[in-house]
């Protein structure tokens, strides 16, 4: 609690990585509910811009690396939850 924590995802894919690749964070409380998409990437970083991430989401991942990570600010115990990374570069998945 506090401190900024760090989500790791890292991917391997055997297509080369290009600007079509895409990187989606979703969310679901712990306590249940619908699953909400926190993170978009493709080619820049587009954080959310609604919920109770945003403004807290910070992108330090380097895709030519095989890391799609995200920093979330000021962590909070209600931040507890399911989060997933999914990582398209087509034709993979």
């Amino acid at each position: 609690v506090g401190e900024q924590v760090l989500l790791k995802c890292s991917f391997k894919s055997s297509s080369p990585i290009t600007e079509s690749l895409l990187v989606d964070w979703t969310y679901r409380p712990l306590a249940g509910g619908r699953m909400e998409t926190i993170f978009h990437y493709q080619s820049v970083p587009h954080p959310t811009t609604a919920g109770k991430f945003k403004d807290r989401i910070s992108w330090v991942g380097n895709v030519a690396k095989g890391d799609a990570s995200i920093a979330i600010q000021s962590p909070a115990l209600s931040d507890n939850g399911t989060f997933i990374c999914s990582v398209k570069n087509p034709p993979d998945v």
